[in-house]
């Protein structure tokens, strides 16, 4: 299996993708803020995303979405093709992912809404603490997210103080210096980010990703969501 930053090549799998977050969210009976095929296009395509593929079969995916101009970064979307399930895949995937966006964004808080056990573990191991949602973005684009939500009625009658998810933060060790009252777990991957996966797309696969994109929206008018 391998596990690896986004480029154009991973523009096959978008269609997939997005209908396995949609289905997972509606197996569970959780919310989940909706992603069109172009914005999950355009993660991939700029290398804003993690893929694992086994045999050229799509097996998981996240990606990387920015906050207050660059302040806070959330890992979204993480999702795992049924298949390929309680085999330790999500972790892997994850793990991947916290790397990217420490690298791309050294200075900035990592932080993830959840409702799901496993995902707060794993959170847990990379240094996240749980907070209260003051702690995290207060950007406006971000909230008008959780509208897609089945919870979201939720959210706004506790006035956005809480809801079913449990809110989570990593603060960078050099933050954490000038926050006082926080104590804040170091993160053990902060200096073992290869530089080899965050590669820039060359012309060639730029061009690469134009046709993937054609081939991902002729799908899209199949899709349920």
């Amino acid at each position: 299996m391998e596990i690896e930053v986004s480029s154009c090549q991973h523009l096959v799998y978008v269609s997939e993708i997005q209908q396995e977050m949609y289905d997972s969210a509606q197996r569970r009976g959780t919310g989940i803020a909706k992603r069109s095929l172009e914005y999950l296009s355009k993660k991939i395509s700029e290398g804003n995303a993690v893929v694992a593929t086994e045999n050229g079969e799509w097996v998981g995916f996240c990606y990387i979405e920015t906050w207050s101009h660059g302040q806070f970064v959330a890992n979204s979307g993480l999702i795992v093709s049924p298949r390929f399930r309680n085999k330790g895949v999500a972790t892997r995937i994850k793990h991947k992912i916290f790397q990217l966006s420490r690298e791309k964004y050294p200075d900035a808080k990592v932080f993830g809404l959840t409702t799901g056990l496993a995902v707060m573990k794993i959170n847990s191991d990379l240094g996240y603490k749980p907070v209260i949602y003051s702690e995290l973005t207060q950007d406006e684009e971000f909230w008008n997210g959780c509208k897609s939500c089945i919870n979201y009625d939720i959210l706004t009658q506790k006035e956005r103080k809480n809801c079913l998810c449990t809110a989570m933060l990593f603060v960078p060790e050099k933050l954490n210096k000038h926050e006082e009252g926080h104590q804040w777990p170091q993160n053990e991957y902060n200096n073992e980010i290869s530089k080899a996966d965050t590669g820039h797309l060359t012309q060639d696969s730029a061009g690469e990703c134009k046709n993937n994109k054609r081939r991902s929206d002729e799908k899209e008018s199949r899709l349920s969501v």
